[in-house]
């Protein structure tokens, strides 16, 4: 089975900011005092925007709707 690239190119801060809502923008300012940085959204075929954001070198999160953090995703990153 052929895996299809969906990778874009890298988006600026306000771009990715721009595809947040109100509350998942003020819980990101919120984690940024704590060193968490936002890298990208995924788009999954169903559902909303899934900011991803990390802490550290390895350890990641995606921010729900809501601005709550699941720290163990059901998805795994390439390296």
């Amino acid at each position: 089975m052929s895996m299809h690239e969906r990778r874009q190119h890298p988006s600026t801060q306000y771009q990715l900011r721009a595809q947040l809502n109100s509350d998942q923008l003020r819980r990101l300012r919120e984690l940024e005092l704590f060193g968490w940085e936002l890298r990208f959204v995924r788009h999954p075929d169903q559902g909303s925007a899934q900011p991803v954001l990390f802490a550290g070198g390895s350890a990641y999160a995606v921010m729900n709707e809501d601005g709550h953090l699941e720290e163990s995703p059901d998805f795994h990153l390439r390296h």
